[in-house]
């Protein structure tokens, strides 16, 4: 080998020799444009009716609902925004860096709510609140109350909406405000009690400025999801741009005013992603200390210490306990007449979709991760990091853009094969799952995308010296060393790509082929025909799918402490 190469190898390291025969080919970077593409796709179409002129009838739509559009989104991201940051850190501050009875259950318990979609729990306490409900049907038939029953407030509104996207969405602030909390020095809480500073006031000036970038970042994410939601305020009346675009796309057929309507949704989203890179950009706050003991915990007693045991109850009991509860309560009253053969074949659709999308996905995460720890140029690591913002798109403004451009592909390839054959090939990607697939690894790459990159970085450079000097190389080293090691890492963001899938409604509402269902479609459709009772088995298997990567990622928290948390000193 020539010196010019070892001084190569040297210089990009482990993923150089890993990747040598597909970096020399450009094969790796030709994979990470493909995939940057592939996500531009759809952005690319449409931003570009950002140019195309307005019609007669996208100026009624700004004439009459577009101001409704926006005000009814603004209202929800100020509230949903004021509710995931109360419940997200409160819970996160009392969990972490205070001690109260139920301290350990509450602080697993607290991710629950994560497991259900918002529709879910929208659906859920709709069927049991609403006059013919079971609450109401006690209180006025059995209780007498009537006056107790008038109480109940109407669920079906705009902040109806909110609160049922807070219950579900605070655990995103809950879960990066806590580990953000669990990993601080310390040292830092130290020497603010040196200068006078009490519980409080450390909370305010040492604590929070610390886990301030993880909770922006949290509350960012929970917001996009708001976005994102259909299910809910579709079916609580709320005129959002997310049931414009479906109204214009499906009622009114009308695809161009559909994209024309993602537009502004596609600059909230970039408006989030820039408040939040900015907030975190105007002050740094970093550990100037790398000892690490067990935090201080303040230890309540009294009325302070029921408070915070209420104060973290109630998100578990409203926003797990009790639809899952009615949701089993309702399965199990219809189950002959609901899991039939219909239910199990909804599961084998979302089962098998969300499986091929989840390989779909790591598989593309890796080939980025792979790029971005070879020794990529900067354009190629910009590539990478644009492909990652696929969790910030809309399902909605997803499915319209593939929609859009496949279907572009579709009619193309189509001419061409009746001019060459004398045949047509009908819709290859928007007639079948392949689009809802793509929108589904699209969306999702940047959960599998994390995973991947944090199992590479656990691998020293010596372990792939060491497998060069037993005579392997290139992608033998991948296969016999890289993977035992990440294959861990691989499962989980397969695992966590794969529940988001199941949940996932807009994206699957207007890309699912004809006739294929998927268990979130049934849910959502029968609750459309008022139909809760029959939409709760595929609502609870949701629920249920949901658990397991919840759990996960409490127990990942837990473990991301420096050092051993039992043993003082790490």
């Amino acid at each position: 080998m020539s010196s010019s190469s070892n001084t190569d190898i040297d210089r990009h390291g482990w993923a150089f020799t890993a990747f040598a025969t597909l970096w020399r080919h450009k094969g790796l970077t030709a994979a990470v444009w493909l995939v940057a593409g592939l996500v531009a796709l759809p952005l690319v179409v449409v931003a570009g009716f950002l140019v195309t002129p307005a019609d007669d009838y996208l100026a009624h739509l700004a004439a009459t609902v577009l101001p409704r559009y926006l005000w009814n989104t603004l209202l929800i991201l100020v509230g949903v925004g004021a509710g995931v940051l109360l419940g997200g850190v409160g819970t996160a501050w009392l969990v972490s860096l205070c001690e109260f009875p139920g301290r350990r259950f509450f602080s697993w318990a607290l991710v629950l709510p994560f497991a259900l979609p918002a529709y879910v729990i929208a659906y859920t306490y709709t069927g049991l609140l609403d006059v013919g409900g079971p609450l109401q049907g006690w209180l006025r038939e059995d209780l007498g109350a009537v006056w107790l029953a008038d109480l109940i407030p109407e669920v079906r509104t705009l902040e109806g909406a909110i609160a049922m996207l807070v219950m579900v969405l605070y655990p995103y602030v809950y879960l990066l405000a806590r580990a953000a909390f669990i990993e601080q020095s310390v040292c830092a809480f130290e020497v603010s009690r040196t200068l006078g500073c009490g519980p409080w006031m450390t909370m305010r000036r040492v604590a929070l400025p610390l886990a301030r970038p993880s909770i922006a970042a949290g509350t960012a994410l929970a917001l996009m999801e708001a976005l994102n939601d259909f299910g809910t305020v579709q079916f609580f009346g709320v005129d959002t741009f997310t049931t414009g675009i479906f109204r214009v796309w499906e009622v009114d057929d009308r695809p161009d005013a559909a994209a024309q309507l993602s537009v502004p949704l596609l600059i909230f989203v970039f408006a989030l992603l820039a408040v939040e890179r900015w907030s975190r950009g105007r002050a740094k706050y970093m550990h100037m200390s790398t000892r690490y003991r067990p935090l201080p915990q303040i230890r309540l007693t009294g009325g302070r210490a029921l408070f915070a045991m209420m104060f973290c109850a109630l998100p578990v009991l409203v926003g797990f306990v009790v639809p899952t509860f009615w949701l089993l309560i309702w399965t199990i009253e219809g189950a002959e007449q609901l899991l039939d053969g219909d239910f199990w074949r909804l599961v084998l659709n979302t089962f098998l979709l969300a499986g091929i999308a989840g390989c779909v996905a790591v598989a593309a995460a890796l080939v980025l991760a792979y790029a971005l720890r070879s020794g990529c140029s900067p354009l190629t690591r910009l590539a990478v990091r644009f492909a990652s913002m696929g969790y910030a798109i809309p399902g909605a403004v997803l499915a319209v853009g593939l929609v859009l451009s496949l279907g572009w592909v579709d009619r193309g390839l189509d001419t061409t094969s009746r001019n060459w054959f004398g045949f047509g090939t009908g819709l290859i990607f928007t007639g079948s799952a392949i689009a809802l697939i793509l929108a589904y690894a699209i969306r999702f790459l940047p959960i599998a995308l994390g995973s991947a990159e944090g199992g590479l970085s656990r691998i020293s450079p010596h372990m792939d010296d060491a497998a060069r000097n037993l005579g392997r190389g290139g992608l033998g080293i991948v296969r016999r060393v890289h993977m035992p090691l990440i294959g861990g890492s691989l499962w989980a963001g397969g695992l966590l790509v794969f529940v988001d899938v199941v949940k996932e409604l807009p994206a699957t509402l207007l890309l699912r082929p004809v006739n294929f269902d998927t268990l979130a479609v049934r849910t959502y459709e029968y609750a459309s025909d008022e139909q809760l009772y029959q939409a709760a088995p595929s609502a609870l298997a949701i629920v249920l799918v949901g658990l397991a990567p919840v759990l996960l990622l409490n127990r990942m928290i837990d473990r991301s402490r420096a050092g051993d948390l039992r043993h003082g000193d790490a």
